[in-house]
């Protein structure tokens, strides 16, 4: 597995990162022992890089992984906006995972630079508790181009955290180009950038070899996370980033996996994705988007049309 330094930080990560979102309540909500399991896993592949957020319900999994080995590096978000939300989210980190500090502390979900102004009071609490030995390095993770150069000329920003696929599924202010420019300038302003969803929230999962070569062509993004579920996918996924041979046996029992479209309680009711869909899989009561399974081909058309993520491929 391929290390690498995370921008100007001395922060070095595994190119591939393990994406916890899935292992929890809000998509698969694996047993505590099911998912130590999947990361330990991950481990043994040579990962040693989580992603998290304080809204992911995956903390237990993460101490229970620690314990395996100590010094993994975990990023981890938070929608805190003044110094007490702050403070809370961080000592909520550090109870739930029983460690001394946080190698990476991101504002979740930052829009542009009047977002980023908004949560500033946030922000200079984990600065200050960055200078303190807490918290090693401070950024954001974003789903806009906009949230992308808002941070470029703070230096006080150490990490970029933003989605990029090969489609752009879920780019929520633009074109690939202009998020592939953005994130491009960010690192050459020596922010540390780590991809999201280079398979779309699940929906670029049949062609997941195509997804994974556009994301390793960029040569200015460092790490990547990508959700994993099983150790079949954490086998295949770790390879293929190395450059292995992936067996047969993996291939074959990853095809069999059954899987399903999740809507999000998010969903704003906006019938986009309902527009998109040729196939009747789709309906909204109450403007709340459900899906009729048995109609559902996975195609994820509906999700290039929502407008906030709201649809995913588990």
């Amino acid at each position: 597995m391929n290390i690498v330094v995370l921008g100007q930080t001395d922060i070095k990560v595994s190119q591939l990162c393990f994406g916890s979102l899935t292992l929890g309540p809000l998509q698969r909500n694996l047993p505590l022992n099911t998912g130590v399991s999947v990361i330990n896993a991950a481990i043994e592949a040579g990962i040693n890089f989580i992603d998290t957020a304080e809204t992911y319900g995956t903390y237990q999994y993460i101490k229970k992984a620690l314990e395996i080995k100590s010094d993994l590096v975990i990023s981890t978000k938070s929608y805190a906006y003044t110094k007490k939300m702050a403070e809370e989210s961080l000592t909520t980190a550090l109870k739930s995972i029983n460690r001394d500090y946080i190698d990476i502390f991101m504002l979740h979900e930052q829009e542009s630079i009047y977002t980023l102004q908004g949560h500033w009071e946030a922000l200079e609490y984990y600065l200050k508790q960055k200078k303190l030995g807490y918290i090693r390095a401070v950024g954001i993770s974003t789903h806009r181009i906009a949230g992308v150069r808002a941070c470029i000329n703070y230096d006080e920003i150490d990490v970029v955290h933003p989605i990029i696929n090969l489609y752009g599924i879920g780019i929520e202010d633009g074109p690939l180009e202009e998020m592939e420019s953005a994130i491009k300038d960010a690192h050459n302003a020596g922010k540390g950038i780590i991809a999201m969803k280079p398979l779309g929230g699940g929906h670029l999962i049949p062609n997941t070899n195509r997804a994974f070569n556009y994301i390793l062509s960029l040569p200015f993004i460092d790490s990547i996370a990508v959700g994993m579920q099983n150790k079949y996918e954490v086998s295949y996924n770790a390879k293929f980033f190395s450059g292995e041979a992936i067996e047969s046996e993996i291939i074959s029992h990853l095809s069999k996996i059954k899987r399903k479209l999740i809507i999000h309680d998010w969903c704003e009711g906006c019938g986009k994705c309902i527009d998109a869909c040729s196939h009747g899989a789709l309906y909204m009561i109450e403007n709340k988007t459900y899906v009729i399974e048995e109609k559902c081909i996975l195609c994820g058309y509906c999700a290039r049309n929502c407008p906030n993520f709201c649809i995913k491929v588990i």
